[in-house]
C-alpha cells in the first residue's frame, strides 16, 4: 500500500485546517477567520484500503511577535523537514502574493516534492483565478496547483488522488480507526478555544489558553469536564465573563454542544477565567499549558 506524511504549510488563515479536516472526514483541527488558530502540530490520519495519508497540520506562517508564536513558527520549520511531501496552501481569496512565492520557494530548496492548494475559490471573483495561475506560470516554480473549495468540496477530490499517487510504498503509521495523534482531552481545550476565537475581537483570543483540569465520564455516562480560561489582563478577564458572566455563559454553551457531538455522550461543562499576566512571554507558563515545541 501507500504509507506517508504530509506537511500542510502556509499563511496564516489560508485554510489549511479546514481542507485537512474535509480531506480526512473529521474534525482533527479546530477553524476560525482569525490568524493563529492553529499553535500545536496535529496529525489528521485518512486511512483507506490501499493508502494512508497522514496529514501534518502546522501552525499558520506569521511574525513572531512573543515566545508563543517563535515555538510555533519553529514547530512549522521543524515539520517540514521530516515529511514525505509539502502541500502549500495559499488563500486564493486575499490572492497570491510574492511573500506566499518566497514561502514557495524556500520550502521547494529543502528538495521535498511539494504541491500547491489554492483555497477558497467558492468566495473570490472567478476571474481572479486565472489570473494567479498566470503568476504561477510565470514564477519558474515546477509545482502542480489545484484550484479547491474545501468548504463547498470542489475540487478536493482530485487534489486527494494526486496527493495519494505521491506517497511512497510502506506500511501504515496508525491503526485503522485512529484520526489523529491527540487525545480527547486536548480536542475539548481546543473545542473551547475555537468558539473563544469565534466570539472574541482583537487581542483577546488570540491571549487565552485552555486547560483541562477534570475530565471524567461518570456512571451515568456523563462527561464532568472543568477547565480554566487562561487570559493576560484584568481587562480581558473582565469582557470574556461579561455583564452578569453572560459573555462566558453563552462561549460554554455553544462549546458544550460540540463536545457532546465530538464525545457523543452529555457534557457537564464548568468553566474558570483567570489572569495570568503576559503568560504568552513566559517559556516556563507557555509549557505548562502544554504548547512544545516539536522535535
Amino acid at each position: 500500500m501507500r504509507s506517508g506524511y504530509i506537511a500542510v504549510i502556509g499563511r496564516a488563515n489560508a485554510g489549511k485546517s479546514t481542507l485537512i479536516n474535509v480531506m480526512v472526514g473529521e474534525k482533527v483541527s479546530i477553524v476560525s477567520p482569525k490568524p493563529q488558530t492553529t499553535r500545536d502540530r496535529i496529525l489528521g490520519v485518512l486511512t483507506e484500503d490501499e493508502y494512508q495519508i497522514v496529514f501534518v497540520d502546522t501552525p499558520g506562517i506569521y511574525k513572531a511577535r512573543n515566545a508563543l508564536t517563535d515555538m510555533m513558527m519553529k514547530t512549522t520549520e521543524t515539520s517540514a523537514k521530516s515529511v514525505d511531501f509539502i502541500l502549500y496552501v495559499v488563500d486564493g481569496h486575499d490572492g497570491i502574493t510574492e511573500e506566499d512565492f518566497s514561502l514557495m520557494r524556500k520550502y521547494k530548496d529543502l528538495g521535498i516534492p511539494m504541491a500547491v492548494a489554492y483555497t477558497k475559490i467558492d468566495i473570490m471573483p472567478k476571474e481572479n483565478i486565472p489570473l494567479d495561475m498566470a503568476k504561477f506560470a510565470d514564477s519558474g516554480l515546477d509545482v502542480d496547483v489545484f484550484p479547491v473549495s474545501a468548504r463547498k468540496g470542489r475540487n478536493v477530490k482530485n487534489l486527494k488522488e494526486f496527493l495519494v499517487k505521491q506517497m511512497p510504498e510502506g506500511e501504515k503509521a496508525f491503526e485503522q480507526d485512529i484520526v489523529s495523534d491527540k487525545s480527547e482531552k486536548f480536542m475539548i481545550s481546543e473545542i473551547m478555544r475555537e468558539k473563544i476565537l469565534l466570539k472574541f475581537d482583537k487581542e483577546i483570543p488570540h491571549g487565552v489558553a485552555i486547560v483541562v483540569n477534570t475530565f471524567e465520564q461518570n456512571e451515568r455516562g456523563v462527561y464532568e469536564i472543568s477547565l480554566d480560561i487562561v487570559c493576560e489582563r484584568a481587562n480581558h478577564k473582565a469582557i470574556l465573563i461579561g455583564k452578569q458572566g453572560r459573555a462566558i455563559k453563552e462561549v460554554s454553551s455553544f462549546a458544550r454542544q460540540d463536545m457532546e457531538k465530538f464525545l457523543g455522550a452529555k457534557v457537564f461543562l464548568t468553566t474558570y477565567v483567570k489572569v495570568k499576566e503576559d503568560w504568552r512571554e513566559r517559556p516556563n507558563l507557555i509549557r505548562e499549558y502544554g504548547y512544545e515545541e516539536t522535535e
